[in-house]
């Protein structure tokens, strides 16, 4: 527990308020705590695969990297686009790599050396603990070449494709769950762009096919890229009325940018809050309109905040090379809180969203940072997701702080053992002095805990960043706490995010 007080900067009043803890609206899916890797800059290249490095295991794969993906409680990844997906042939990855081709990626400006493909990626899941999600290419792809991909990865053996996959060194199947039925098709930008009508024939045939392989899938179908996209909510509505039976998600994407009016920015969560509000009602109105539908759930499978600057490394005259240094984001203390909001804003929509992907995981627009030949580091924003995935397949609860200015989200262990409150001061002046509830859960009520942590994330100046040669500029900091009866009071500095945890002592009554 911390002993000092936050420095809250400067402060044109303090507001005192009671959280309220409500009823639970879901269970926080694990799969919540994703991320994303695509063949994108150096987020693959130099990124989690670095032959040569210090670091470096026997597959190449980055080991300070992937302690901080463990570290940062990523759960699920999906590979490999994103846009770069829409025009790979997934065989020019396998096989013996000094026979794969070195290809133009149109979507990127890059080189594609394949040095890297599927079998990599799902050797670096194993190594890292998390479950593979992998995109299929109904771009400029075909749906034989999406069935050839799951021959390949999920077939025991005895067929041309598994054989192919055991004789690269892989006797057992890669055995993957969770496929993407393309990525952003609604785009212009996207090769193989299509209307919502063909894309949703495409997406049905392939899901209808792949379910004959194995019933068992779980399959993504492609919602919007943005809230943005003038085809918003007609898309969802075309392609559900043709493929809700067929699939089990609907994937939607959205990203978050400071223009430089950082009172908006802060509102970023209200903004998601309403674009998932918007694709709930659709994907219950399609559900509720077929009564062979499934239990489709929301995929958001692209979620951050960046900076508009970052568009400048994609300008058209850029020369086409391998691993190019794009979308790499310095994220500042303001970023962090953002993110932290919006990962509040996910839990509390925990009953319809199941998965989640924070794009991306290293160097493009990711919480975790390399330099060849240095040691990895984390972004300001790695501290808010690491520690809101300490409540994954908890049980999220309503909460009100009695202000706007302040986000509160809890969550608990069944048993009440646990209780994670996470919270968000939006105000840029005014620090918020807050009573918390010690839990709400049977036989804990009105309990001390045995165990308080609690940290804020904080810096005076809103843009302060971590970087390779000042690695821990923005860290949390202790965060005091005083305990009056059954509350826990802190006081939230202006611009910040802050995490507290209660633990109790299992079967205790404190």
């Amino acid at each position: 527990m911390g002993q000092e007080q936050a420095d809250g900067g400067p402060s044109d009043a303090i507001v005192r308020a009671a959280l309220v803890v409500g009823e639970p609206v879901g269970t926080a899916h694990p799969r919540l705590f994703g991320s994303f890797v695509e063949h994108l800059g150096r987020g693959v290249y130099g990124g989690i695969y670095e032959p040569g490095h210090a670091c470096a295991d026997e597959h190449g794969f980055r080991t300070d990297v992937l302690d901080l993906v463990r570290e940062l409680g990523v759960t699920v990844v999906r590979y490999p686009g994103g846009n770069f997906v829409s025009g790979y042939d997934w065989r020019d990855g396998v096989g013996p790599v000094a026979n794969r081709p070195r290809r133009l990626d149109l979507a990127w400006k890059s080189i594609e050396t394949n040095e890297f493909g599927t079998d990599e990626f799902i050797a670096w899941c194993r190594s890292a603990g998390v479950e593979p999600m992998l995109a299929l290419n109904l771009g400029l792809g075909t749906v034989d070449g999406a069935l050839d991909l799951l021959e390949y990865a999920n077939f025991p053996g005895g067929t041309a494709l598994s054989d192919e996959r055991a004789a690269n060194g892989n006797a057992e199947p890669h055995a993957v769950n969770l496929w993407c039925l393309g990525n952003e098709l609604d785009g212009p930008w996207q090769l193989g762009h299509r209307s919502a009508e063909d894309y949703a024939v495409v997406a049905a045939t392939a899901a209808n096919a792949m379910r004959m392989f194995d019933d068992h899938l779980e399959l993504v179908a492609v919602g919007s890229s943005s809230a943005d996209m003038p085809t918003f909510g007609e898309w969802e509505r075309t392609v559900l009325a043709r493929t809700v039976e067929l699939v089990d998600y609907l994937s939607c994407h959205i990203y978050f940018y400071n223009d430089g009016d950082i009172a908006e920015f802060v509102r970023s969560s209200d903004k998601l809050h309403a674009f998932l509000t918007t694709i709930e009602t659709i994907v219950a109105q399609a559900v509720a309109a077929n009564p062979n539908a499934r239990d489709v759930k929301i995929s958001l499978d692209e979620w951050n905040v960046w900076n508009f600057r970052a568009y400048d490394e994609l300008k058209p005259d850029r020369q086409f090379e391998v691993a190019p240094r794009i979308l790499e984001e310095q994220y500042t203390a303001v970023d962090a809180v953002v993110v932290g909001s919006l990962l509040q804003t996910i839990l509390a929509h925990a009953n319809t969203v199941s998965i989640a992907a924070l794009a991306q995981l290293v160097n493009v627009i990711g919480p975790i940072r390399t330099e060849p030949g240095h040691a990895a580091w984390r972004q300001t924003t790695f501290f808010p997701f690491a520690a809101t995935a300490r409540s994954a397949g908890l049980t999220v609860r309503t909460a009100d702080a009695g202000t706007p200015d302040v986000l509160a989200t809890v969550t608990e262990a069944p048993d009440g053992s646990t209780r994670h409150v996470y919270l968000t001061n939006r105000s840029l002046t005014t620090a918020h002095e807050l009573e918390v509830p010690f839990s709400s859960a049977v036989p804990f009520t009105g309990a001390a805990p045995h165990d308080v942590t609690a940290w804020v994330l904080h810096h005076e100046d809103p843009y302060a960043a971590n970087t390779a040669d000042a690695p821990e500029t923005v860290v949390p900091t202790p965060l005091a706490v005083t305990i009056d009866g059954a509350t826990l009071c802190v006081n939230l500095p202006p611009l910040s995010w802050a995490y507290i945890e209660l633990g109790h002592a299992k079967g205790s009554d404190g």
